[in-house]
């Protein structure tokens, strides 16, 4: 059963479109479908919201400092509510997937993003639940950090959007804890 859903990205309109936020963009999205508004929680070093489903609570987290910094928040709220790491699911950026393509992932290590390092440094565990957002790979003699904060093409964008529904579609299933059906559901569409 998953109680927390931490979107990665960077504060700031600088950063709101950019490949790196794609986890606030989902957060947004989903915020928006579910009718609820974030709210700034300075014990949460991060913007709130919650969503109630049948009797549980969903907490939706955009931690508020800089990317390589998101373990702070994560951290503070897991111990507030007591939730433990195999009941988050981080969603981020991936830049091994094409755009396009999202896959949700059991547990595992940081693979390079520094934001799944912080929370793992943070919380002492790897084994928390991940959704991997394809942002492609740059062009060759592009560097990796100047892609990633670069915005979304038009085209990107609305691409990724449309696999925001898919996810939201698959909620109930995650929330009933069931992550090997909403993983199935979701990697065969």
């Amino acid at each position: 059963m998953i109680k927390l859903l931490v979107g990665l990205g960077n504060p700031g309109n600088k950063y709101s479109k950019t490949r790196h936020n794609a986890g606030f963009l989902l957060l947004d999205e989903l915020a928006k479908d579910e009718g609820v508004a974030f709210s700034k929680q300075s014990r949460f070093f991060g913007d709130v919201a919650e969503v109630s489903k049948g009797g549980d609570r969903l907490y939706l987290l955009k931690p508020g400092a800089f990317m390589n910094r998101s373990g702070q928040s994560v951290s503070a709220l897991m111990k507030y509510y007591k939730i433990r790491p195999e009941e988050v699911l981080v969603v981020h950026d991936e830049l091994d997937f094409d755009v396009g393509t999202m896959k949700l992932k059991s547990a595992g290590g940081h693979g390079g993003h520094n934001g799944l390092r912080d929370i793992i440094a943070s919380i002492g565990a790897k084994d928390f639940k991940r959704l991997r957002i394809g942002v492609g790979r740059p062009n060759a003699g592009r560097a990796v950090a100047d892609y990633v904060l670069s915005d979304f093409s038009k085209s990107d964008l609305q691409q990724v959007k449309e696999l925001f529904f898919e996810f939201i579609a698959c909620m109930p299933l995650l929330l009933r804890g069931n992550f090997e059906a909403a993983m199935q559901e979701l990697h065969s569409q």
